[in-house]
Parts: C-alpha cells; structure tokens; sequence
C-alpha cells in the first residue's frame, strides 16, 4: 500500500532538501519520489543528507509537470500555507494521512510540496483535490521543505499503521485519475464555450470555480462517465443544428 503513496515535490531549488526529504520518506516507509522540473540535481549534498536513503533520491522520477506527474493518480493532494483567491477543500494533516492511507490500496496517491520560497501557484493547486495545511505555530508558521515532508510521510505511516486491523472493510468505488480528470474538464469547457455559457471575455473564472466544485465532490469512476455521456449528448445536439 505505501508504494503506491508518491511525495512530489515542483521546483526543489535545493539539492540537500532531495535528500533529506528521502531519508525523511525512508524512515516512514514511503519510497516513490517524484521531482518536477528541479532547479538542482541530486548531487553529493543531496546524497550526504539522505544519510542511508540515497537510493530514493537517486531513483526519484524527473518530470517537467505536475500535471504529467500526477496523471495516473486517484487523489491528489496539496500542500498549501497561503489563503487563495477561491477556497478549496482543506485537510488536516492527520486527515491526509488517512485519507492517502485509505485510498492507496486502489489507485496511486500523491502528496505534492511547492517550492522553498512561494510554494505551489494557483494553476498547481487546480489539479488538487484536497489541499492540506500542517497545522504549525501561526506566530511562527515557517517549516523547511524536508520538514513538511516529514510531518504528513509520518501521518501517512500512522495512519497506514492503524490500517493493518481493517483490512477486510469494502472498498469505495475506484475514483477516476487526474488525467480523466482532465479530459472531462476540457470536454466540459468544450461544450460551455460551444453553447455560450462561458464568457469569451473571462474565460478562465468559470472553469476555475467549476473545477474546484468537481475536485470537491469527488465524482467516482462511473458518475464521470455518466457526466461525459451528458456533455456527448449536448455535443451531438450542438453538431445536428449545425448540420440544419
């Protein structure tokens, strides 16, 4: 189960948070890292600091985006300690890592961290379904990337702990992956734009709002299908006028 829990982490500018986030991910179980679009390399720094896990540093995937890094997970999760513009569904830390524990066991799971300085963009946190927010000292709420890491890959391991004795519970129905995510919310911008309802002049607001209402709900593998199947319909009705 914990394999299939991934750490992301976009714009790592600093090659000893690789490696102390790996050795920080190794004490916990977790060993799948990806690295989006790195400003660093693993190199010795990185290497001295994972101190025994240099194996996940080294083997850590490399991608150029978030969206290619999380393309065939079920649940994506987001680090974020800034309020938005638009609000999104919140987790605790101990809430994400129940609920990465609960879902590992049926589809990949990520936890993305942002960069050192400013974090995740809020292009990033679109492809979202929770954000989480470590709950630190609001006073003094500054925590090092390795740091973060190691908090929620340690809720991760408590919660995959208290997991062992439940293991007979049923499984919820498979949640769809981001990439289907993605092809339904550009079929759904597709048809918005095709019958008038998304204002050319701002484009972008009602997607965004609109994504941040499916990320909420969550909608499961069948009730996306059911959801392209409208927008189809809609479609085949747009063509056949045309085509009067």
């Amino acid at each position: 189960m914990l394999e299939n829990i991934r750490i992301v982490m976009v714009g790592t500018t600093h090659s000893g948070n690789i490696g102390s986030a790996a050795r920080a991910m190794k004490v916990m179980g977790l060993k799948n890292m990806v690295l989006v679009a790195p400003e660093c390399k693993v190199d010795g720094q990185a290497i001295a600091l994972a101190a025994g896990a240099s194996d996940i540093a080294n083997n850590a995937r490399t991608v150029e985006t978030l969206e290619e890094a999380v393309s065939d997970c079920g649940l994506v999760i987001g680090t974020s300690a800034r309020s938005r513009t638009l609000d999104w569904p919140m987790l605790n830390s101990r809430e994400c890592g129940e609920k990465a524990v609960a879902e590992a066991g049926t589809h990949p799971v990520a936890i993305v961290f942002g960069r050192e300085r400013t974090g995740l963009t809020n292009e990033e946190l679109q492809c979202c379904n929770y954000h989480v927010a470590i709950e630190a000292n609001p006073e003094y709420s500054s925590l090092n990337l390795a740091m973060a890491v190691q908090l929620l890959s340690y809720e991760v391991r408590m919660a995959w702990l208290d997991s062992q004795a439940y293991k007979g519970e049923v499984k919820e129905q498979p949640y769809p992956l981001a990439e289907d995510l993605e092809r339904f919310y550009n079929h759904l911008d597709d048809v918005l734009n095709k019958t008038g309802f998304i204002n050319k002049q701002h484009p972008g607001m009602v997607m965004a709002k609109l994504r941040r209402l499916f990320n909420r709900a969550r909608p499961e593998s069948q009730e996306l299908n059911i959801l392209r199947g409208v927008l189809s319909s809609v479609d085949k009705l747009l063509n056949a006028k045309k085509q009067d």
